[in-house]
């Protein structure tokens, strides 16, 4: 095993257990396809499922599989107008599965999100009956103040400009608390615990993945 391998490895296992206290179910895969597999596992077939925006989820193949997959799928992509677009916000809200990413997890097992609509952390708050996190290790950080920091000066600019947003951090690839209207920083959520447990699943994965 590479270094770089063990040092995922053991720091997904300390992470996994402080989820543990936190009522979070946690999961190490150590490849995208090994993470696509154990998300697979872990959604009932014939179920309703959905997703929030999440360059994460997309990238292994999740959307494909789920898409191709023997599940009611909820998929706001093929929403042929805004209106129907908005309904399945609020569909996707009452799904048997919701799958998304977190912008950053610490070490002592808290999922640290910013939102621009808010669907995707009202998803994670409250709603579906399950909810499955996939993300990269990239996304582990020390604690609640670096997670912000790089959700805030990281992922935020990069998500920004790859949605054509018109935000100062678009322009200089850093913070600047904003209150435009292009705003993908609207809401801050700091998940410490999951009040009904198991509902939150997360698998940690051992390559880059995502903003």
């Amino acid at each position: 095993m590479e270094p770089v391998e063990e040092y995922y490895q053991t720091t997904a296992q300390n992470i996994i257990a402080e989820f543990e206290k936190r009522n979070i179910e946690g999961y190490y895969c150590s490849t995208r396809q090994e993470a696509v597999d154990k998300a697979l596992e872990l959604a009932d077939s014939g179920t309703s499922v959905s997703w929030g925006g999440s360059m994460t989820i997309e990238d292994i193949g999740l959307v494909e599989e789920l898409n191709n997959g023997d599940y009611d799928t909820i998929d706001r992509s093929e929403a042929e107008n805004d209106a129907e677009k908005d309904k399945m916000y609020h569909q996707a809200l009452n799904t048997d599965y919701y799958f998304m990413s977190s912008n950053a997890i610490t070490l002592d097992g808290k999922l640290v999100n910013i939102d621009g609509r808010g669907n995707r952390i009202a998803a994670l708050i409250y709603g579906p009956k399950n909810v499955i996190i996939v993300a990269g290790m990239n996304k582990v950080v020390s604690d609640e103040e670096a997670a912000l920091d790089r959700v805030r000066n990281h992922a935020a600019p990069i998500n920004a400009m790859r949605l054509d947003q018109n935000t100062p951090c678009a322009e200089t690839g850093e913070c600047h608390d904003c209150l435009v209207d292009d705003c993908i920083c609207c809401q801050k959520l700091i998940t410490r615990n999951s009040k009904t447990a198991g509902r939150i699943k997360v698998i940690l994965v051992g390559e880059e993945l995502g903003y």
